[in-house]
């Protein structure tokens, strides 16, 4: 296996992890959590994920280095990575400021109607899973 290889595998493997870890089964759960209100919740939720944005943003970086200045044998890997940073990108850019306007209303003490932004969040992530699986797998058949 190429360093380039093995650079993109243990990124895309640990990303799938804290994606998994963080956005099916942290974010879900605290509210369940006994004395957990709701602007507790969200603001748990707000640190939780602009860290794991962050740390997301530096893996992706390093994919697209390591995909960039490798050599692959198709296209299945670079298209992959580009999937999985398109989704975080847009995530980031798009969804993320419609959550964080959202959530500074709840705090603020102003429900209003339901914001659907969680859902197209929660879509992008499975994007973005289905991508890093993707491109894991693609990278280990073809280092064998």
């Amino acid at each position: 296996m190429s360093t380039a290889a093995a650079v993109v595998t243990a990124l895309t493997f640990v990303w799938l992890g804290m994606v998994f870890a963080i956005s099916f089964i942290e974010a879900p759960l605290k509210f369940r959590a006994p004395g957990v209100t709701l602007p507790i919740g969200l603001g748990i939720g707000r640190l939780v994920f602009r860290a794991l944005n962050a740390a997301e943003i530096i893996w992706a970086a390093g994919i697209l280095v390591a995909v960039l200045v490798g050599s692959w044998l198709g296209l299945a890997e670079p298209i992959a990575a580009v999937v999985a940073i398109a989704a975080l990108a847009i995530q980031v850019a798009v969804v993320r400021p419609a959550l964080t306007k959202r959530s500074d209303a709840v705090l603020a003490g102003h429900e209003g109607p339901r914001s659907h932004a969680h859902l197209v969040y929660v879509g992008f992530e499975v994007v973005k899973v289905v991508a890093l699986i993707w491109l894991g797998v693609a990278v280990l058949i073809g280092a064998t």
